[in-house]
């Protein structure tokens, strides 16, 4: 009998569109959002290409699947707490989320159309400000400036210099030097860990966290003074 048990061949999970989307998103983890298709994923998944369009019905349908699944992963919102640690508490968690998936937030700024897990996502951030004293117009400034810091990352405006031959590298920083002496003063003194670093430039952990803190500390001040002034 127990050699018998041993023979059967294990059963294989059904396809869904559950296993669909936590496949391709662990193909994205290892290796890049511009690499995966629909033919890479059914190899992954062990099925025919014609078999994820049962569950997805194109590329698209499946790249807003997978932002589902990252902003799935951001904790819900702090009971019992007040309304700036509540919002740092979860914005930090949406940041852990995308430091999971590097290739997150491109595709969270390439998506036109918001899925309703998004909708719910920034909708439970507006009751957040709402729920700690802000008026609808002081929330919609706040969402304005908050930008894309509520899903855990932000554009920044420089880039760590390129690795590259030393000798070249020099060379480089000595012409930029002469025409843009701030910009290569700056370039030349930053440095980052790049484990924290979350889409294209220096958006690491410290400067995050330092930016997001000046703007709650600010909000919260226009909160006690009752709003924007016109």
């Amino acid at each position: 009998m127990a050699t018998e048990l041993q023979a059967r061949p294990m059963a294989r999970e059904p396809l869904s569109k559950d296993r669909v989307l936590r496949a391709a998103v662990a193909l994205a983890d290892g290796g890049s959002i511009e690499s995966l298709s629909m033919r890479k994923l059914a190899h992954e998944l062990g099925v025919v290409p014609m078999a994820i369009y049962k569950h997805m019905a194109n590329k698209d349908e499946l790249l807003d699947g997978m932002v589902d699944v990252v902003i799935g992963e951001i904790d819900p919102p702090l009971t019992g707490s007040d309304w700036k640690s509540a919002v740092r508490h979860r914005i930090l968690s949406a940041r852990r989320a995308l430091l999971r998936h590097p290739w997150a937030s491109g595709v969270i700024e390439s998506r036109r159309t918001p899925t309703p897990v998004v909708v719910e996502y920034m909708d439970s951030m507006l009751g957040m400000f709402r729920s700690g004293g802000f008026s609808v117009d002081l929330t919609h400034h706040v969402m304005h400036t908050m930008g894309s810091r509520v899903f855990g990352f932000t554009q920044e405006l420089f880039n760590d210099p390129p690795d590259g031959d030393p000798k070249t590298q020099a060379t480089m920083v000595r012409e930029m030097a002469a025409t843009y002496p701030h910009i290569t003063e700056l370039l030349l003194a930053i440095s980052h860990d790049r484990g924290s670093v979350v889409g294209p430039g220096c958006d690491d952990q410290f400067e995050f966290e330092f930016a997001l803190d000046l703007l709650l500390d600010g909000i919260e001040r226009l909160r006690q003074q009752g709003g924007v002034q016109a």
